[in-house]
């Protein structure tokens, strides 16, 4: 059985950051860019996100350990970043540089991670030992 490093350390990544909103969503949203302290139907929000992407870096780190297919989860996981970019699109105006920045950016780079783990070759099992 082959582990799929970049599937591992990607899922860890998403797993941690859906952790921390789910842990404190107010923290986790000032790490990404909002000074503000969102009001209770944001952190609902904040929350439904943690949810999500604890789940997609959990499942794509539990994957990427079995060497399994990962390419889905990796879809999975650059779909989640795209619905939040076109969200932040809708409010781009209404959002402060740093979260424009940081936010924003952050979604695209997951949008690339996720379209680069989806179309990689897939991982080869590596050889197995023949006792002697």
């Amino acid at each position: 059985m082959s582990i799929d490093r970049a599937a591992l350390a990607a899922g860890s990544i998403r797993l941690a950051s859906g952790v921390s909103f789910l842990v404190d969503p107010i923290k986790a949203n000032r790490l990404w860019g909002s000074p503000d302290t969102p009001d209770p139907t944001a952190q609902l929000l904040l929350r439904s996100m943690g949810y999500r992407d604890a789940l997609i870096g959990g499942l794509l780190l539990a994957a990427g350990l079995r060497g399994k297919g990962t390419r889905g989860w990796f879809l999975a996981s650059g779909g989640a970043d795209a619905a939040d970019l076109l969200g932040g699109v809708g409010v781009h105006a209404q959002m402060p540089r740093s979260q424009r920045i940081i936010g924003l950016g952050g979604a695209v780079i997951g949008i690339g991670v996720g379209l680069w783990g989806a179309t990689r070759r897939p991982v080869k099992a590596e050889p197995a030992s023949v006792p002697r």
